[in-house]
């Protein structure tokens, strides 16, 4: 009389074991998402030690445009050859990468290597996150995958400090070293305990179109690097750059219209809401990436903060985008009213700008704390809606790759934020400390390209000297800031167009890996409405969940007894007294309900445990069908009849493994007897 517990991935899964794998894939992540921010404090030092302040943005952008050109391949490939052996050779790759940077000894060296490193990092972003989903059912994926989103909020607060404690304390050097021992250490735990089901998927994987938007990214970093810097804007060079950029974007297109599995499908771009989304989410990461690099090399040069203190000088901003960001994603998710986010989010972060431009040498640590603090509440207002908009906006069957596609859009805006913010940057600073120094005479071996290449060249001049070298450091910087300005306001205007359509329940707030991170997400559209569903069931165990559905299945029961039914009909046996002190239930709510089971002859004693009944086996079964009612009807004109298998699969695992799991407490109820 009773049934086998169903199977799926991770129901195999010892508990060591499972916890041993999730620790290495979180210390994969970890390494990842690190250096994304912790090299942020050391660029100063760095430069200062291998020179070419004007290639400085390099360091960052090369990380960044390899990490986000390789993050599709790398999600594909692990569908396609299995996760764990790209996983490994994902940790290889960033570990020879991270070995190389540190052993640097220029910056042309440098950035090639961080560019080596980032395509190791796109792949321990992209593949830890879907190895999750091989070892743990979809009803707990989302309580794991928030462990994940939250080693993005540690980063950014965690990753400048870090950064600025190395160089103080230890060498710049570490800021890489440091992966060497704890990538190899999750190494080893990943090769000894992971166990991932076989199953592969074969995929016709879109080398062209990814070579293609790669090109065409770097041509325009490229073109806003070194326009107008290392040659003039009319140079063959940087016409040929152009060039290269508009033929790459051309064959794009062309590569998009007949792709199998295109990289980024055209047919998004005709729908307004995700266009709209894309440009303002490019201008997001432009503005948010480009300051993050250039605000502590302010702080050290031009207030001569140390490193380590730079790092908690840039806590205001980081906490500011992680307030604002949580609680915009928590009202919207109440409401469905989310219009004022993008439009209130651009104007704060317009009026941060400016305030960071006003910044000098004479500027107090409160005031650049709350200036900091305004820009980065302005940049989280923004964040959470544009991934929430974009998946209302289109039907499931692009929902992950719609995704994908927002934050591919601002992982771009990253790289060519840096890129302009160094332009612009190195553009105005040879000059203006000529300019500043001119007829000094200044110590032997000091020039103004001296201290435009070293920062630290500039504790060599005398008080007045260094004055005039700080400010014109000062207004260098700080110009990036009013340059930024318009092109956020142009998001601003932008968001005016966006049409604020009812949100569906099934769009829940993204985690943090899908808003901080600088790197594409890379998931499928089962995966991403699997996350939602059972966030949204876990809320909804709390909001009479059981009296619901209860009521639908046309019974007379206590919810205790209801939610007790449906775990007897998915485990066969339960033993009350051991259910509530596992599942964290008072023992009075799960007694009840056995009780009203037995008396109900819906269920027996076999022993300690309970068996269901013909009669109880009927009941259950209603419930389930309930329960697969109430999961479809989140899910709005998604749920059509012409809906893809796979969501109809999606609802019925759901609703299988959901019913009267530990998520879904049963509320207490004295009204029945």
């Amino acid at each position: 009389m009773t049934h086998a517990p169903p199977t799926g991935p991770g129901t195999e899964q010892p508990k060591r074991t499972l916890y041993l794998a999730m620790g290495a894939l979180l210390m994969g992540m970890l390494l990842a998402a690190l250096d994304q921010t912790i090299v942020s404090t050391a660029l100063p030092t760095i430069v200062s030690e291998l020179g070419g302040l004007d290639h400085l943005s390099w360091v960052v952008t090369a990380y960044l445009l390899a990490s986000t050109a390789a993050t599709p391949l790398w999600g594909k490939l692990g569908d396609q050859y299995g996760r764990k052996k790209l996983f490994q050779s994902a940790i290889v790759v960033f570990l020879i990468g991270s070995a190389l940077c540190g052993l640097a000894q220029n910056m042309a060296e440098l950035i090639a290597f961080r560019a080596l490193q980032g395509l190791g990092g796109g792949g321990l972003m992209v593949l830890s996150m879907a190895i999750v989903g091989d070892l743990v059912p979809p009803r707990d994926r989302g309580r794991y995958q928030g462990l994940f989103g939250a080693v993005f909020g540690a980063t950014s607060v965690l990753g400048p400090l870090l950064g600025g404690l190395f160089v103080d304390h230890l060498s710049w050097r570490w800021v890489f070293y440091v992966n060497l021992p704890l990538g190899a250490l999750a190494l080893g735990v990943i090769a000894a305990v992971l166990h991932i089901p076989s199953s592969t998927e074969k995929h016709r994987i879109d080398y062209l179109g990814t070579l293609a938007i790669a090109t065409v990214a770097t041509s325009v970093v490229l073109v806003t690097s070194l326009g107008g810097s290392t040659w003039a804007w009319d140079s063959p060079q940087i016409t040929g750059l152009a060039v290269l950029g508009v033929v790459a974007l051309v064959a794009f297109i062309r590569v998009e219209r007949v792709a199998a599995e295109p990289v980024l499908p055209l047919r998004l771009f005709a729908i307004r809401t995700f266009t709209i989304c894309s440009v303002i989410g490019f201008v997001v990461g432009f503005a948010m990436f480009g300051s993050m690099t250039y605000l502590p090399t302010f702080l050290q040069v031009v207030h001569g903060i140390s490193p380590t203190m730079s790092g908690v000088h840039m806590l205001p901003m980081v906490l500011g985008i992680l307030t604002t960001s949580t609680l915009s994603g928590q009202i919207i998710s109440r409401t469905g009213r989310w219009k004022v986010f993008p439009l209130l989010g651009t104007a704060v972060t317009v009026v941060g700008l400016l305030l960071l431009h006003n910044l000098d040498e004479r500027s107090s640590t409160w005031e650049m704390s709350v200036y900091f603090l305004v820009f980065g509440l302005g940049l989280g207002l923004v964040m959470q809606v544009l991934i929430l908009v974009v998946q209302n906006a289109v039907g499931y069957q692009d929902l992950g790759v719609a995704t994908s596609g927002a934050t591919f859009f601002r992982s771009i805006g990253a790289s060519v934020g840096v890129a302009v913010f160094g332009s612009i940057f190195s553009g105005r600073l040879g000059p203006r400390l000529r300019d500043a120094l001119e007829g000094e005479d200044l110590p032997a071996g000091v020039t103004a390209q001296t201290l435009a290449e070293d920062p630290r060249a500039v504790s060599a001049l005398d008080p007045a000297e260094r004055a005039g070298a700080l400010a014109a450091y000062s207004e260098s910087i700080t110009d990036v800031f009013l340059w930024a300005a318009p092109v956020m306001l142009v998001a601003f205007l932008l968001a005016w167009f966006l049409k604020e359509t009812p949100l569906r329940a099934s769009v829940q707030a993204p985690d943090t890996s899908q808003t901080l991170a600088m790197n594409p997400v890379e998931r499928s559209s089962r995966d991403e409405l699997a996350r939602a569903l059972t966030t949204l069931s876990s809320r909804e165990g709390q909001k009479g969940l059981y009296t619901r559905l209860t009521e639908e299945a046309g019974l007379d029961l206590r919810p205790a007894a209801s939610w007790l039914l449906l775990r007897l009909y998915r485990y066969g046996s339960v033993e009350p007294a051991l259910l509530a002190e596992r599942v964290g239930v008072e023992w009075h709510i799960v007694a009840a309900g056995a009780r009203q089971v037995e008396e109900r002859g819906l269920a027996v004693r076999e022993g300690l445990p309970l068996v269901l009944t013909d009669r109880g086996r009927d009941a259950a079964a209603r419930l389930a069908v309930a329960r697969e009612a109430a999961l479809a009807e989140l899910l709005g004109d998604w749920w059509t009849p012409d809906r893809p298998r796979d969501l109809t699969a999606l609802v019925h695992e759901l609703a299988a493994t959901l019913g009267g799991c530990r998520n879904e407490t049963p509320e207490e109820d004295q009204g029945r007897p």
